[in-house]
């Protein structure tokens, strides 16, 4: 049961929006690097290939916390994980700072990843528990919104300030760390919502589990997630090279900003779930996807930046309306004391669609070349996302 008692009036009416607020600084950073890949190749002269697999050691740093410590917030408590999960946000755009070498920046991208892992199911379970009684579908929002605008915010910040400040490689990383400062001091405002919690130390490896009530909608949910995190790990790691390679577009601030674009359609199209209940909106979403992933392909094969904007759009919906349908589908499966466990696990699959696909584009762009890898890419997930939204509506229809 949620404990709101020691928290002050003020507090436990914004709570939720303080919550989502360190949610977002948090994930900003880890999509921070994307417009500067680039620069990082120019400057340590590295391969296609090598940017998927930088990109990629980030998604296994969240799988791997995930797996290890998913549900740990729900014995020690939602703050003191993010806490840790903001200071590992800061290692990492310490070790950015310093970088001068490709082990370096893999080390700044793992560290990036265990502070995702740590936020990702906590902080989600965190807003929900926050938000003030009666309104859990406003709940839902702001903490998919915060997960997906901060991904989104991230490499705007980083495209602006690369491109328009000096220092570009130093400046992205500076103004994060001030931001992370701000937000762990917000957290230690709120109250803690787990009744009951351990010390943190008493904290000990342990994956997440799928409690009985959770495992009907596990499966559709989480195949969702899967597509549409595939698209966006596309965005963040190979669409810069297509800009630049394919395009001809080197301004860092509209790398950003097309990225910027797919993950503020993913938060607007949550928008539309409420309207539509969970069960539509997770193979609505996937047929949208597929939508976005046809349009990825005309401006892979004909070279043109519309095409490629409009799949930001698109496919950007499309992803957010499964992500908000499926975490809603196991959040409302979900008893409280599972819930964080059950909602890490979600989004282990779903980081398990932004690594394998992507690596696959890398190691492919090498014998067929980028856009080439870009359009193979896309007709898989398309087949993948037509199967799985052909069974959640076979679900759906066969639910009482």
């Amino acid at each position: 049961m949620t404990d709101r008692r020691a928290a002050r009036p003020a507090v436990a009416r914004t709570g939720h929006l303080l919550a989502a607020f360190a949610f977002a600084v948090c994930m900003a950073g880890t999509t921070l690097p994307t417009p500067l890949y680039g620069l990082y190749q120019e400057k340590l002269g590295f391969s296609e290939l090598t940017v998927t697999v930088v990109f990629a050691v980030y998604a296994f740093g969240v799988i791997g916390v995930l797996l290890l410590v998913g549900n740990v917030s729900d014995t020690v408590g939602r703050r003191p994980v993010l806490l840790c999960g903001l200071a590992c946000s800061a290692a990492s755009a310490v070790v950015f700072l310093t970088e001068d070498s490709v082990a370096t920046l893999c080390l700044g991208r793992l560290l990036s990843g265990f502070s995702a892992g740590l936020f990702t199911g906590a902080g989600t379970a965190y807003v929900l528990e926050l938000a003030p009684p009666g309104r859990p579908t406003r709940a839902g929002f702001v903490a998919i919104a915060a997960n997906m605008g901060g991904l989104g915010c991230g490499p705007l910040l980083s495209g602006l300030l690369s491109q328009y400040a000096p220092h570009p490689l130093v400046l992205p990383f500076a103004v994060h760390l001030g931001l992370l400062a701000v937000s762990f001091a917000l957290t230690l405002l709120l109250p803690e919502t787990v009744a009951g919690a351990r010390p943190l130390r008493t904290a000990r490896p342990n994956r997440p589990a799928l409690p009985p009530e959770v495992r009907r909608v596990f499966v559709p949910a989480g195949v969702a997630a899967f597509a549409g995190f595939s698209l966006m790990g596309l965005f963040t790691s190979v669409s810069p090279a297509f800009l630049a390679a394919g395009l001809g577009v080197h301004n860092r601030a509209v790398v950003g900003l097309v990225v910027f674009t797919a993950f503020l359609a993913s938060t607007l199209g949550q928008l539309l779930v409420p309207r539509l209940g969970t069960a539509r909106a997770v193979p609505l979403g996937c047929l949208v996807l597929i939508g976005g992933l046809a349009l990825l392909a005309a401006s892979l094969a004909r070279e043109a930046l519309p095409p490629l904007v409009l799949s930001a759009l698109v496919g950007g919906a499309g992803q957010g309306m499964g992500l908000r349908g499926a975490v809603g589908e196991v959040a409302a499966a979900a008893q409280a004391q599972h819930r964080g466990g059950a909602l890490s696990a979600l989004f282990v699959v779903a980081y398990f669609g932004i690594s394998i696909p992507v690596i696959g584009v890398g190691l492919l762009t090498g014998p067929l070349g980028l856009a080439e890898a870009g359009l193979v890419f896309a007709g898989c997930m398309a087949a993948l996302a037509a199967v799985s939204g052909a069974y959640l509506l076979r679900l759906a229809h066969a639910r009482p």
